[in-house]
């Protein structure tokens, strides 16, 4: 690891005092939690109580209260940090906001947030609400609410708070592109990440705080560049793309990544790891040491009853919806992140053929979504309408248009722009097939292209089936806003896929070369 060494000139000088200043952090930390109050299979879905109590699902709010204490017990100084993305994922959101969000927020002890993209999804009313409902700050360095009347005020760019007697500085950071993927409105502006932390970095430090923790919404490659391009930042503790760190298999690099001085983490996401990283200051507020992990909440970590039990009353109204059965599934069908945002998948492959299929006789030719929006797999056997909830948890709606074949190509490019970053943008597609070779230049990456079994005519107009949220720009999309003949007031998205495989009765997931990766 890569820390700040003291100058031999000075460093017999302190050796004596050293000990004495050194001061000791459990900094606690989750990320993109999503609503995942209950436990989660291992496919990040619903899972059944019957394999709970055998110990095969992960995480829940119950599990993170006994990890929480326990933690808690092994330090005199420790903070609870979240990476952003509390919001969203489950019926709990659907039926609650986030009202049930502040409420376990508040339970567990919290000691600050930073504003995810999905914090937005309802708007800045839902969000404002929330901000008045919890028991700590909530940060965002890099927006500015002021021109937004349910925000301002609310939201802080960075927050001190105490412990043991030392001062911490907390800054949040959200997604530069939080416009293209939620709905912040047109009164929230947001700005690059580094110049904005580098701002409250120079504030803190002139009120005298030399510990200072970034809460980032960001992804783990603008956390490593945030680190590169500031100075003063002491730990990144991060979220966003839902990177697993440390020696765990899947870990996607070492907990803490160090560059330079900073200490960047990240927990993987929906409850299922509480990352804990112990770092030690010298009395100048550099990091000597840094080391943790995060600690999986598996069967092994018993759930607090009192907490099953207020979840259990909150779930009691959405119960009748989840635990209707529409199919089955005779294998396991593809929705992890990882796989669907790079290339053809069959979670991508079933929802794209449904959207289409409810729509073909509206002279539908082609169906394109978001691998974004798709949240989680759907594991063997019975289907619910939960678990298809829990897929596709936005209440988007089937959206209908017109635009060239010279739109769809440009569509399809935004769609591969941005291969390898993990990025929602990637398109799932029915009706369509191509070819992309993701080293080329920007606007040649997308070759071959066959709308049925035609080649696609760049000047022919083609009728196209997508959610509302990329018909109105999300994720990139912003050629389809100009769309002709567009109504983006169809059935919900998770309605269509649930009827879908319900006319199917047994489903079988597959992949079919639609998308050809080069």
């Amino acid at each position: 690891m890569n820390f700040r060494i003291l100058g031999t000139s000075c460093a017999l000088a302190l050796l004596a005092g050293a000990a004495s200043a050194d001061y000791s952090l459990t900094i606690l930390h989750t990320n993109d939690f999503h609503d995942r109050f209950e436990p989660i299979s291992k496919y990040d879905g619903p899972c059944a109580v019957e394999d709970n109590t055998a110990g095969d699902c992960f995480g829940g709010s119950a599990r993170l209260v006994t990890a929480l204490e326990e933690a808690r017990a092994k330090t005199n100084n420790s903070i609870l940090v979240d990476g952003g993305d509390q919001f969203q994922g489950t019926l709990f959101y659907t039926q609650y906001k986030g009202t049930m969000t502040a409420e376990f927020m508040n339970k567990l002890g919290y000691d600050a947030m930073t504003v995810g993209n999905h914090e937005f999804d309802d708007g800045p009313e839902v969000l404002g609400a929330f901000v008045d409902a919890v028991d700590f700050p909530i940060l965002m360095s890099n927006a500015d609410v002021s021109g937004e009347a349910l925000l301002s005020g609310k939201i802080a760019k960075s927050a001190i708070i105490e412990r043991g007697g030392e001062k911490i500085g907390l800054i949040g950071l959200t997604p530069v592109n939080t416009p293209e993927i939620a709905s912040p409105g047109p009164n929230v502006t947001f700005t690059q990440p580094a110049d904005a932390v580098q701002g409250e970095v120079d504030k803190l430090t002139a009120e005298g705080v030399n510990k200072i923790i970034v809460l980032s919404h960001s992804g783990y490659m603008v956390d490593q560049d945030v680190a590169a391009n500031t100075t003063g930042v002491d730990v990144i503790v991060g979220g966003h793309d839902n990177t697993l760190l440390g020696d765990m298999e899947g870990a996607k690099g070492k907990y803490p990544t160090m560059v330079g001085d900073t200490a960047i983490v990240q927990a993987y996401a929906y409850g299922k790891y509480l990352g804990e990283l112990n770092v030690t200051f010298d009395d100048a507020g550099v990091i000597t040491e840094a080391s943790g992990q995060p600690l999986v909440m598996d069967g092994a970590v018993a759930e607090d009853q009192p907490t099953v039990d207020r979840i259990a009353e909150l779930a009691a109204p959405l119960e009748a919806i989840r635990s209707q059965v529409v199919g089955d599934a005779a294998e396991a069908i593809e929705g992890n992140r990882d796989v669907c945002r790079e290339m053809e998948c069959s979670g991508g492959n079933l929802i794209s053929d449904a959207m289409l299929a409810r729509v073909a006789d509206q002279g539908i030719q082609v169906a394109i979504s978001n691998s974004g929006g798709i949240r989680a797999s759907i594991d063997a056997g019975e289907v619910t309408k939960g678990e298809v909830l829990t897929v596709l948890p936005f209440q988007n709606t089937l959206s209908t248009f017109e635009v060239t074949g010279a739109v769809l190509v440009e569509a399809l490019e935004n769609g591969v722009s941005k291969v390898g970053e993990g990025d929602g943008r990637f398109p799932q597609v029915a009706g369509i097939t191509f070819d992309v070779t993701a080293a080329n230049e920007a606007g040649s990456r997308v070759s071959n292209v066959m709308v049925g079994d035609a080649p696609l005519d760049p000047a022919a107009t083609y009728g196209v089936v997508s959610n509302n949220f990329v018909r109105n720009g999300g994720d990139g999309y912003a050629m389809f806003k100009t769309a002709d003949n567009a109504y983006d007031f169809g059935p919900d998205l998770a309605d269509v896929v649930a009827d879908y495989i319900a006319e199917v009765g047994s489903y079988t997931p597959y992949t079919d070369g639609r998308i050809n990766m080069n």
